[in-house]
């Protein structure tokens, strides 16, 4: 199991990975992006990723949205730019919070969006705090995911709404014979995956209403591809980098590897991404 140290070191110790991987510059993206027809670049279909959450749970200028899990703050960013909602994100990682603070300012969103260290399982905000709470790809590293779903119960307002995308078991019983899931979750800081039934039964019992339960893993098909084909050309200079680097850092050292596993593993069936709206009534 992986602590929030743990998570907080991986991130600060692969920013640069992303930078190179995922144009992390001009996308501010650590997610999947989501292909569908009209979309012609993984540029695109990094923006679309949240135009897809941000229309399904109708966010507005009107709501005050906690990014919980934020990354370097490309998410709240785009609330921010187009729906025109206040963001304050929460993220574990003080690379993160820097990176996404420093391009705030560039961007002269410095006022309606903010960033901070935190814990989403157990954050110092005051009951019934925000309108909507959107987890992109973040919920995975949660070692207890009921735990994350409490908490965004006890933020939420009366008729706030969850939004999240994340990756989920196929199946509980499912057989991995080469532990690709496994691997995954290693070289990503990832604590165990849990099954979409699981997650929407969890919420539920927390008195939610799930709205949409959507399987999106063919329209991210395409980008787990490339995070494989990453890998491949990354493989030989990550490994060079290995032996003439002896203190590169355990998650920086294995990294690479990551899109392989995931690529495996998807065509394996051995998990789905999916996006899920649920509400508190």
């Amino acid at each position: 199991m992986f602590t929030p140290n743990d998570i907080a070191y991986y991130y600060n110790t692969t920013l640069n990975h992303y930078e190179w991987w995922w144009n992390l510059r001009k996308s501010l993206s650590v997610h999947y992006g989501i292909w569908e027809n009209g979309i012609n670049s993984f540029a695109e279909s990094l923006v679309n990723t949240n135009r897809v959450l941000a229309e399904l749970s109708a966010i507005s200028e009107n709501d005050h949205v906690l990014d919980a899990g934020c990354g370097v703050g490309g998410s709240a960013i785009y609330l921010a730019s187009t729906q025109h909602a206040r963001v304050t994100g929460i993220t574990l990682s003080q690379k993160q919070v820097d990176y996404a603070t420093a391009t705030a300012q560039k961007r002269e969103l410095h006022n309606q969006v903010s960033f901070q260290i935190m814990d989403y399982t157990k954050t110092s905000f005051e009951n019934e705090s925000f309108d909507i709470i959107w987890a992109c790809e973040s919920v995975c590293h949660a070692k207890d995911k009921s735990e994350f779903i409490r908490e965004a119960w006890r933020l939420l307002k009366k008729e706030g709404r969850l939004i999240m995308s994340d990756y989920f078991l196929t199946n509980e019983s499912q057989q991995d014979k080469n532990n690709w899931v496994k691997k995954w979750q290693k070289t990503w800081g990832m604590n165990d995956l849990v099954t979409n039934e699981y997650f929407v039964h969890e919420l539920q019992n927390a008195g939610f209403t799930v709205k949409e339960n959507l399987d999106y893993t063919d329209k991210v098909r395409k980008s787990a591809r490339r995070l494989y084909n990453a890998t491949i050309l990354g493989a030989l200079p990550s490994e060079l980098y290995n032996l003439t680097h002896p203190n590169v850092t355990r998650f920086a050292k294995t990294h690479y590897r990551s899109g392989y596993y995931q690529w495996k593993a998807l065509k394996e069936g051995l998990w789905r991404y999916g996006i899920i709206f649920a509400a508190k009534t």
